[in-house]
């Protein structure tokens, strides 16, 4: 295989993946904020700052506020990272990748590019968000579906299941962060009602809370939450899982030695989580320190296998 076919292959998943995710990431918050009480000052800012593009923001707009902010994540073309910004990337990687992938999936990228193209003022006006959102999340799932269950599991795949499992991790590392900001925000006088309301929150961002109560068997409790999606072996989203399927990935390419080495080197117990004091700003900084290592481990992926002539 080419290694610019692989590295198309790669980036089509990653970006699918990042769509799915904003998506996600938007839905919930939106949700939490109906949902915490009046007096918790949380405000929309907060998803600029863990998607790390503060200064992207600023350059472009003057207000903070919730229709500036969902409008940057959604549809913001300056914005790389923005959904539509993501679904455009993925539409050019497969149309430069249809020898590659089953046919079906140029047609199915076509209807979801569209329709959120088409129907994106839905997601900015806050009546029709869920709705909008909800739909875009489905398309990409049904990509997810047919790519995994009619595209042969060779080399290609493999590069679709690094670039995606890399995206995912690093986005349930932001999904943590904002619920431990959350919490932050709160000045450390949180309920325990607005702990689980904020916990159950990040759960269900992830599609987790149902795994996490037939894991766990007990209520929503922050740390619990916490290492259930760091360090769950089984549940498709938890860290642990997506570096497992990396190295399963990686060991199926040839020179696979030294991404081998960079995803073994990642370490999730390396901060011990055992109650909500655990859940502050060291917290925060073990999971901004886990996005760099997943940028390093992206960066030993590229020269393996990506190399610049």
């Amino acid at each position: 295989m080419l290694s610019k076919v692989a590295e198309r292959l790669y980036w089509t998943s990653r970006y699918l993946e990042r769509v799915e995710n904003t998506a996600r990431l938007v839905n919930v918050y939106d949700k939490l904020l109906f949902d915490i009480p009046n007096e918790i000052d949380i405000g929309w800012y907060n998803l600029v700052i863990l998607n790390s593009a503060t200064e992207l923001f600023e350059d472009r707009y003057k207000n903070q506020d919730e229709r500036n902010v969902v409008k940057f994540m959604l549809s913001d073309d300056t914005n790389p990272s923005s959904m539509l910004s993501a679904l455009k990337m993925v539409r050019e990687n497969i149309r430069t990748s249809r020898d590659v992938v089953p046919a079906e999936t140029w047609e199915l990228i076509n209807e979801v590019y569209l329709f959120a193209k088409n129907n994106i003022q839905q997601g900015i006006n806050r009546s029709q968000r869920h709705e909008f959102l909800s739909e875009v999340i489905k398309g990409c799932q049904m990509l997810s579906g047919l790519l995994y269950g009619t595209m042969s599991h060779d080399a290609g795949w493999q590069f679709m299941k690094l670039g995606r499992d890399l995206e995912r991790a690093d986005m349930t590392t932001r999904i943590l962060d904002a619920g431990a900001f959350g919490l932050l925000e709160a000045n450390g006088d949180a309920s325990v009602n607005l702990r689980q309301i904020v916990w159950g929150n990040v759960l269900r961002s992830a599609s987790a809370y149902m795994a996490y109560r037939k894991t766990i068997k007990g209520p929503v409790y922050g740390p619990e939450v916490a290492n259930f999606m760091l360090e769950d072996p089984h549940f498709p989203r938890a860290i642990q899982f997506c570096l497992t399927q990396m190295d399963v990935a990686a060991g199926k390419l040839p020179k696979n030695e030294n991404v081998h080495k960079k995803i073994k080197s990642i370490k999730l117990d390396a901060l011990k989580i055992e109650s909500d004091t655990d859940l502050g700003n060291d917290f925060r900084d073990f999971l901004n320190d886990l996005q760099v290592q997943f940028g390093s481990l992206h960066e030993a992926i590229a020269e393996t296998w990506f190399p610049v002539p």
